[in-house]
């Protein structure tokens, strides 16, 4: 299996209504160093409604401006229609969003 597929693989296990970070699912495919290279490969992701790239972002809770299905505007509505809520500089509480793995 390739590098993306892998990352695919991770983030297909994200429940509904966390989130995760580009380093942890680094992390959890065992390339810890490679957290810009998991944003490329959402980026790049071909699976849209199976693979939910929406739950990643950055490590202090910022959606990126790359998603890959329409920009940062519809991440914040995917995400605030599974519950999740963002501060008023549009961040998330990753205290109490982020998926423990």
């Amino acid at each position: 299996m390739g590098f993306f597929e892998e990352v695919y693989e991770a983030v297909k296990n994200i429940p509904k209504g966390k989130v995760s970070t580009y380093g942890q699912i680094a992390k959890l495919i065992g390339r810890p160093r490679s957290a810009k290279v998991v944003g490329w490969a959402l980026h790049s992701n071909p699976y849209f409604g199976v693979v939910p790239c929406h739950r990643v972002v950055n490590r202090k809770g910022e959606l990126s401006g790359g998603f890959a299905f329409g920009g940062s505007e519809i991440q914040k509505k995917m995400l605030e229609q599974e519950g999740i809520a963002f501060d008023n500089m549009g961040t998330i509480n990753l205290e109490k969003y982020l998926w423990k793995f």
